[in-house]
């Protein structure tokens, strides 16, 4: 994992090695100026040297805008580099899920994917930027101090030293114990956010139902879990914090305690306690000095905790394994349309079937329907053939060849498919129609407008095509929503066609105009007809009535009711208004 997040450094090495030289002078500036306070303090105080301090002060105040300037270019550009790394690293999620099966999207939630594509590599992006440059300058201090300090007194040096192992230790015993910590917060983090996505979407179905105390308490829940896991976030940091504070206050304690001790001592005799009063005040500064870098490192070690937790993340969503084609796959071109299953089985979970054993062939440029009760497997078989699912046995053909032996971007270009769930973009209605087919012209556009219909309604608009379907197409009605996506079919014109309850949010006057329309699409091309309405599916040149075991039923429409079957009764009760 550790490679990976190298990795994308590589882009911008030239930007981390000038944030490192950078912080590199500013270490150095922190490390002169107790030796120029020593300079001061022995040889122009007491000699009262009153030029010689205006000049050290003045060499001290241009050493602080140079470390100003240098602070403000480590900020800038480490942020910039920082950010530029958390925009690669979320092209690259972006990217990949892209290339997911729709299996993966079924279980994973919308606001955990968000979570991790947003407050996780924000904390990536903050160690990237200050992980490097805080454990870097931290050794340039942590080296150089105790090295000038060892030289002023190696005794007192040691004694300091003696005092960081049950810091490093305590360290190291509360690491695993915040890391548990952090991970747990992300998880609640992600739950609420799917939690709050879930219900600013069904943000109208919630005020039909007057369910707002619900979800209020759903919330609730999820929101409480989420502050029991940041206070156990905090408990562990809070304990970690305090107990590094005071082993830094002690650390200047005993430093002041046995430094006095020794400028006494050595009034008395020179050696080991060889210490004077300016030499205590300038080891006191180096101190500082030595402690500066352990509270970075104080505050690195949560960053680092939040920083890794965020990027394991990232690799676990990375480490999905994507969508991909077969080493000898080839694209599908000029498909004459024609569409079989052989023996198909398909579950979505193990041990529990959807498809067993199913056989049917489509011939090219016919149009075959499947009925039945909710649950039989009727849009999983439209799912099957553009390859969102993999069946578990059997195999599926296009044009006499398996579906597995053609690209997937080939394959889904020669299948249009009208979902019963439909789905618009946040965009106006020329880009929704226009979608999957950037290349598409205007006159193509309205063409495909006209033939779903939709040419009035989109005219009668102050800004036509360029009207903004809203978040969902929420500004839309069923019927509007339903003719568009109908459209983008005219516009892709593929040679199979998927209608998956087409017209189920259409109204009677509409459906009838909407089925003229389908009749001139469905022309020349394989169709694959999802119905509930016997109005819709009687003209199919064979119909499928599918249950849970299978194939109940297969015939034409006169076939079916003269067989006097499950198909036929429904027929009968209801006519053109039959459910089945």
């Amino acid at each position: 994992m550790l490679k990976r997040f190298i990795a994308y450094f590589k882009p911008y090495k030239l930007m981390f090695w000038l944030d490192l030289g950078a912080a590199l002078l500013a270490s150095l500036i922190d490390l002169i100026y107790p030796l120029l306070t020593k300079e001061m303090l022995n040889n122009f105080i007491q000699n009262e040297a009153v030029t010689a301090v205006i000049v050290v002060a003045v060499v001290l105040l241009l050493l602080y805008i140079v470390k100003m300037g240098l602070n403000y270019f480590m900020g800038y550009h480490g942020h910039v580099m920082s950010a530029k790394m958390q925009r690669d690293m979320r092209g690259d999620l972006f990217s990949h899920l892209e290339t997911l099966p729709v299996g993966f999207f079924d279980e994973a939630k919308t606001g955990v994917l968000i979570s991790r594509m947003t407050g996780d590599l924000q904390d990536v992006s903050e160690l990237a930027h200050h992980g490097p440059e805080d454990i870097f300058t931290s050794v340039i201090l942590l080296i150089g101090s105790s090295v000038i300090m060892a030289r002023m007194n190696w005794l007192l040096t040691l004694i300091l030293l003696i005092c960081l192992p049950p810091m490093v230790y305590f360290m190291g015993r509360k690491r695993t114990q915040m890391k548990k910590a952090m991970k747990a917060s992300r998880v609640r983090m992600g739950e609420m956010s799917a939690t709050i996505e879930n219900s600013m979407s069904g943000i109208r179905v919630s005020k039909a139902y007057d369910a707002r105390k619900g979800e209020t308490e759903t919330f609730g829940a999820v929101n409480a879990n989420y502050l029991d896991a940041r206070c156990e976030v905090s408990r562990a940091l809070g304990g970690f914090q305090s107990v590094m504070a005071f082993c830094s206050d002690f650390l200047y304690w005993i430093i002041l305690v046995a430094g006095g001790l020794f400028v006494i001592f050595s009034k008395k005799s020179d050696g080991i306690f060889s210490l004077d009063y300016v030499e205590l005040v300038t080891f006191m500064l180096y101190v500082n000095v030595f402690l500066q870098p352990l509270r970075k490192l104080v505050g690195f070690v949560e960053q680092y905790q939040n920083g890794m937790s965020g990027f394991s993340h990232f690799c676990e969503l990375m480490d999905v394994a994507p969508e991909k084609d077969g080493e000898d796959a080839i694209p599908l071109t000029n498909a004459r349309g024609e569409v079989e299953f052989r023996k198909v089985s398909f579950s979505y979970k193990e041990g529990e079937p959807v498809l067993s054993d199913l056989s049917f062939k489509i011939e090219k440029g016919k149009t075959l329907a499947l009925v039945g009760p909710s649950g039989g497997g009727k849009t999983t078989i439209c799912h099957l053939i553009p390859r969102f699912y993999e069946p578990t046995a059997g195999e599926i053909l296009v044009d006499g060849e398996n579906v597995r032996r053609f690209t997937l971007g080939s394959l889904r270009k020669n299948v249009g498919i009208v979902a019963q769930d439909l789905f618009l973009f946040d965009a106006t209605i020329y880009e929704n129609i226009a979608y999957g087919k950037p290349d598409a012209t205007p006159s193509d556009v309205m063409n495909a407008a006209r033939l779903a219909n939709l040419e009035d309604f989109i005219l009668s608009l102050p800004d036509g095509y360029d009207t903004p379907v809203g978040e969902r197409g929420v500004r839309l009605s069923g019927g509007q929503k339903q003719r568009i996506s109908i459209a983008r079919a005219f516009l892709k014109n593929p040679p199979i066609l998927i209608l998956d309850e087409a017209t189920s949010a259409l109204d009677t006057v509409t459906e009838r105009m909407i089925q003229e329309s389908l009749a001139r699409l469905s022309e020349g091309r394989t169709v694959i007809v999802v119905a509930h309405r016997l109005s819709t599916v009687r003209r199919a040149d064979e119909i499928l009535v599918i249950n849970e075991e299978g194939i109940e039923e297969r015939g034409t429409h006169e076939e079916l009711v003269e067989r006097n079957g499950h198909y036929a009764s429904l027929y009968r009760a209801t006519k053109d208004d039959a459910i089945v």
